[in-house]
């Protein structure tokens, strides 16, 4: 799965610099994850460093964006061309 911002969101933009893939932009009123982009860290690091860093907690696995571990390593090879 890729991951996803809620809505509970406070704009602190801690996250967006911590992702690896730059999958994390500024929305029109939270950040948001390209889903194109997320790897979840794998291939980088072991966990999701946008959780890691989030004072919230609002990222979380995306349901509609269900991924397996080997699908977000191919993901991550083809974005690391």
């Amino acid at each position: 799965m890729s991951l996803f911002i809620s809505d509970e969101c406070i704009n602190c933009d801690v996250c967006e610099p911590e992702c690896p893939n730059g999958a994390i932009s500024q929305g029109e009123d939270i950040y948001v994850i390209n889903p194109a982009m997320c790897t979840e860290c794998v291939g980088h690091h072991d966990v999701p460093q946008c959780i890691e860093v989030c004072p919230v907690d609002c990222i979380s696995k995306d349901p509609s964006n269900v991924e397996d571990k080997d699908s977000l390593y191919q993901k991550y090879l083809k974005l690391t061309q």
